[in-house]
């Protein structure tokens, strides 16, 4: 095999393995149901729920990031898909303190999950 050759073939390879990656962390379209609560009561309290509408939305507003806990306890991270990329707390807000109906693309990295949300909306 001449070297020109070899070359093509492990630069196709190379790229046949970068698609199946990049395919791979385009996201899975999921509905995730839970509360919205800042994200340091969700870790440090070990809540199923949020205390109260006026104590999440308090600790957004002082910069704890709002996330979606579920009732499996599951935390899903609200993140924007776009660069540079942007807080949620402006879109959670409305719903601080509520169970919500979430849907959009799922992604996980090292034992974190995030969602970037396409609708969401108070549950009944």
């Amino acid at each position: 095999m001449s070297f020109p050759k070899a070359v093509k073939i492990i630069l196709t390879a190379a790229l046949v393995t970068g698609a199946v990656a990049w395919s791979n962390d385009a996201g899975k379209s999921t509905t995730v149901k839970g509360y919205v609560l800042d994200s340091a009561c969700a870790f440090t309290k070990g809540l199923k729920k949020p205390i109260s509408a006026e104590c999440a939305t308090a600790c957004a507003k002082a910069g704890s990031p709002l996330v979606i806990l579920t009732d499996g306890g599951a935390i899903y991270w609200p993140i924007a898909d776009t660069t540079p990329s942007s807080g949620q707390n402006d879109r959670l807000l409305p719903f601080a303190g509520q169970k919500v109906t979430a849907s959009g693309k799922v992604f996980e990295r090292g034992g974190s999950t995030a969602i970037v949300i396409e609708k969401i909306e108070a549950q009944k």
